[in-house]
């Protein structure tokens, strides 16, 4: 009696072997647009100085400013806004308040690194970069699966001159989470299903967007169980992602500041939830508003807090920032048409997360942050500008370093950005 055996059907063909040539990749798109930065930030710093009020608003200890005057000015373009927030809770914890908003791996790491290095801003600005050149490398693998070699060589190029990209070098926890994030999805594609959990779990630990890696992890396993090469245990380790937000709300519920403080501290940034629709009408409204003061002028002084100041700064700001959710459009239409549903399903619910809470009266604030970590976008751009003529490669990539070198000669000057 024959015993018919059923055969697992083959892994799609994935990139492996050194990763030589992603790292080689990532590191010239990472010099390429850091050159960019630190020109411009120290450029707009010798040119312009910095705005005295705003960094001793926000920084009264100094902890942005350690050196002296000549090291001040090198960590320049890498140490402002929320820099501040990071460093002070890698020196002294979280410790109630608005703190709890900063999710707990990017301030754990720099505390390890500033004990072995001596400066926690020299370990932050290190880790930030060193997490940058890792993530480019990740996401050039993981382009060269979906789009092609050359799709790959874009996708990273246009990424590391994206203007959001302006804090992967910071002391912010972007590049963290752009590395894990791509590496748990890339583990996924290459069905290390575990590893992916693990890498999962440290970006629901490093921001609360991380929680959403569950959708493309979840989608990419059921792309590969209904092929035959997974099996349900296989799919239960999607099931540990939400383990690092878990134990960030358990660690600050026993510090006895309640296990939804991550939440409730959004509120001192005028967040609240509203819905994706909301956000975008109010980001709509907001940046029409916008154009009517540059053409009639300013309404009498409204100040929104210090970082952001009058009525006129912040209808620029609207301005731009609808721009770059207008832009985002047909990326994400790219996306969830010309690649595999699991990163067009995520791009959406990750966009969606932030335009679900509207501020005011700058509804759509940090969206280029948002969106420079959207790995999906950066897919799809990739593979158009290499589908495209060179001229459409120039254009947009040289819009990219525009827009980076005056979001770099903004931020390092203590000018509010995004």
């Amino acid at each position: 009696m024959g015993v018919t055996v059923q055969k697992r059907q083959a892994s799609p063909r994935v990139a492996t072997g050194p990763w030589r040539a992603d790292f080689a990749a990532a590191l010239r798109a990472f010099w390429l647009s850091r050159v960019v930065v630190w020109t411009a930030g120290l450029g707009a710093i010798a040119l312009w100085g910095v705005h005295a009020g705003h960094r001793v608003a926000f920084d009264p200890a100094g902890v942005t400013r350690p050196f002296g005057a000549f090291g001040d000015l090198l960590v320049a373009p890498a140490a402002r806004w929320d820099s501040v927030w990071f460093l002070n809770i890698a020196d002294s914890g979280y410790g109630g308040g608005d703190r709890a908003a900063f999710f707990p791996l990017y301030p754990l790491l720099v505390k390890v690194g500033g004990v072995l290095c001596g400066s926690a801003l020299v370990a932050a600005i290190v880790i930030s970069c060193a997490a940058f050149v890792v993530g480019l490398a990740a996401l050039h693998r993981l382009a060269v699966i979906e789009v092609g070699p050359e799709g790959a060589r874009w996708a990273v190029i246009s990424l590391a001159l994206f203007p959001g990209s302006l804090w992967f070098s910071a002391a912010y926890s972007e590049s963290l989470f752009l590395m894990v994030s791509v590496g748990a999805v890339l583990a996924a594609r290459q069905e290390r299903w575990a590893l992916a959990a693990m890498l999962g779990a440290l970006g629901a630990a490093t921001r609360s967007a991380g929680l959403l890696l569950v959708v493309p992890l979840g989608l990419l396993w059921f792309d590969a169980w209904r092929a035959r090469r997974a099996q349900l245990r296989d799919g239960a380790w999607i099931a540990a992602v939400p383990i690092g937000l878990a134990a960030f709300c358990g660690y600050l519920a026993l510090d006895g500041e309640g296990a939804g403080a991550p939440f409730s501290a959004q509120d001192t940034w005028h967040r609240s939830l509203a819905g994706p629709w909301a956000g975008i009408a109010d980001g709509a409204t907001a940046a029409w508003d916008g154009v009517r003061q540059l053409v009639h002028g300013p309404p009498p002084p409204v100040y929104f807090d210090k970082a952001v100041g009058d009525a006129m700064a912040i209808g620029r700001h609207n301005i731009a920032l609808f721009v770059c959710l207008l832009l985002a459009i047909p990326a994400l239409i790219g996306a969830l048409r010309r690649l595999p549903l699991a990163h067009g399903a995520y791009a959406v619910c990750a966009l969606l997360l932030p335009l679900s809470y509207p501020v005011e009266p700058q509804p759509l604030m940090s969206l280029p942050r948002f969106e420079a970590v959207l790995y999906p976008l950066f897919l799809w751009l990739g593979l158009w500008l290499a589908r495209g003529p060179a001229w459409r490669r120039v254009a947009v990539l040289s819009v990219f370093a525009v827009g980076l070198a005056a979001c770099s000669a903004l931020f390092a000057t203590w000018h509010w950005v995004a």
